[in-house]
């Protein structure tokens, strides 16, 4: 996926998990936070950062923070990009190669799934995680606790158990990571529902990204440490 127009700048401050304050060539500017983690290691003061300037001139945000630059990497921090380039990817059958048709926001159980993915073989529930989170090369998952994230793990083991097919999809939103684990400091029982539910049957799997300041596309598979 591909964004329009780019404006690089330099990060001041985030007054709350909304908005952030950027200077750019233009002046300061206040921009929309496409992320509600809590991205502290990413948005600190003086990181450089690129925006995509708002279709919509009515906005009262100007700009959307899509991607920050940590150190030598630089990694997408705009939530809406995984589901997106899942879904470029996908329908090229590169997650299926018998995939019929892709159905986003599946309902199912008491949750919306992401993708529901039609095939010769019957019904794949696919919930995509976007991973923005890295230590030393190694990408983690959540960056805070997510009780909607360990739910959607909950529907796809059911989902398994009623014979369908289910896979929790992690795209980082980096290039070059080691591989993706569960961050069970941070939220334990997000990882204690996920090894259950491989143990169940749900695949895990997880693909690093090739990442610019204005595309973002899914590059490689890398492992999953449960």
């Amino acid at each position: 996926m591909r964004y329009g127009t780019v404006l690089p700048g330099c990060f001041v401050e985030r007054p709350n998990r909304f908005i952030a304050l950027v200077d750019t060539a233009e002046g300061q500017v206040v921009c929309h936070v496409k992320n509600t983690g809590r991205c502290r290691e990413l948005l600190l003061p003086g990181a450089r950062v690129y925006l995509e300037r708002a279709e919509n001139p009515a906005r009262k945000t100007a700009y959307d923070i899509i991607a920050v630059e940590k150190g030598s990497l630089l990694v997408n921090m705009d939530a809406q990009a995984p589901n997106r380039v899942f879904a470029e990817w996908a329908a090229k059958g590169s997650f299926l190669p018998d995939l019929q048709a892709q159905k986003p926001e599946y309902t199912y159980g008491a949750s919306r799934i992401d993708f529901c993915l039609e095939t010769a073989r019957g019904l794949h529930l696919v919930e995509v995680k976007g991973v923005t989170l890295e230590e030393n090369g190694h990408a983690r998952f959540p960056d805070a606790p997510t009780e909607r994230g360990v739910k959607h793990i909950h529907e796809l083991r059911s989902a398994v158990e009623q014979g369908l097919g289910a896979t929790l999809f992690f795209v980082v939103q980096m290039e070059g990571i080691l591989d993706v684990s569960p961050n069970d400091a941070t939220h334990p029982a997000f990882g204690a529902a996920l090894r259950e539910a491989a143990e169940a049957g749900v695949f895990v799997r997880a693909f690093d990204c090739t990442v610019t300041p204005d595309s973002i596309a899914i590059r490689r598979e890398i492992p999953v440490l449960l």
